[in-house]
């Protein structure tokens, strides 16, 4: 029975990563099928010649331009103010904790329509009510960026409250009573064990914001970014320069995840010999 179990197991788990792969290994065979249409079925032959239309294809270019800087711009505030919220939410108990985390939490439960329009008739509002032509208040992709922080911010706010939850409070007080000032502790204490919260919430904002749609299709002004290059793509048909595009985006998330995964192991393994050379000493000291 248990190892029945066991083969049940490594059946569904073998099942759900062909789900989750498979759409990305046809979407990336489609990149080099010589045939118009972005499919691999029927296979017309081996070509990359999608990878050069790519190139040549300056509004799918100025496109993935946008959306690179639009999604940095996202990550950077909403660094900001999801760690500045998650701090702060942190710090206070009773209702207001309650009060402040249900602010910031319910934004995840709007619908991105909901944001991208009401972003928009906000900003554009406050320009008329100042009689003013300043970019700010006018539709583009900085409208697009405040409205994916407005809720992309919360998402990293739960990470790094989650991360919260290890901190041991005492080495706060510990670190003032030693003289050392709110500026100090905060950099040297609690910032550095906040950053792998801060660095997995920069990751999901940036690629969250990559995948926006709903927001950016009502504040993004005349500018495009990849989904809604895409989404107006489909009106004239698809062709496989999009699954290039996609191709390559595939491959330098792969790489980023190895160079990850290298530098963390390299890093235990570093901790790891501190610790077997701490554990030495000690015995040393005790013989």
């Amino acid at each position: 029975m248990h190892r029945f179990r066991q083969n049940l197991a490594h059946l569904y788990m073998v099942l759900f990563l062909v789900f989750l792969l498979a759409p990305l290994v046809v979407m990336s065979g489609a990149a080099f099928n010589d045939s118009k249409l972005p499919s691999i079925v029927p296979w017309r032959g081996f070509t990359t010649m999608w990878f050069s239309a790519m190139v040549q294809d300056q509004r799918m270019m100025l496109a993935f331009v946008n959306t690179l800087w639009v999604a940095v711009a996202v990550a950077i505030l909403a660094v900001i103010v999801g760690t500045a919220s998650a701090i702060l939410i942190n710090s206070v108990s009773g209702k207001v904790r309650t009060v402040l985390y249900g602010l910031m939490i319910s934004t995840i439960l709007i619908p991105g329509v909901v944001i991208g329009i009401s972003t928009m008739i906000l900003w554009t509002k406050m320009g008329n009510a100042l009689d003013t032509e300043f970019f700010l208040f006018n539709p583009g992709l900085h409208l697009s960026v405040l409205g994916q922080v407005s809720y992309i911010a919360a998402m990293v706010m739960l990470l790094v409250l989650a991360r919260l939850q290890s901190f041991d409070a005492g080495l706060e007080e510990a670190a003032l009573d030693l003289g050392a000032s709110h500026t100090q502790v905060m950099r040297r204490i609690l910032l550095p064990h906040l950053y792998p919260a801060i660095g997995a919430g920069a990751a999901v904002a940036f690629f969250q914001s990559i995948e926006n749609f709903n927001v950016t299709q009502f504040t993004r002004g005349g500018a495009d970014t990849l989904t809604v290059y895409v989404f107006s793509q489909v009106r004239s048909g698809i062709t496989p320069t999009i699954n290039a595009l996609a191709f390559l985006l595939i491959c330098v998330t792969l790489v980023m995840a190895l160079v990850y995964e290298i530098n963390r192991r390299r890093r235990a393994r570093i901790e790891a010999e501190r610790e077997a050379e701490a554990r030495r000493a000690e015995e040393a000291l005790l013989l």
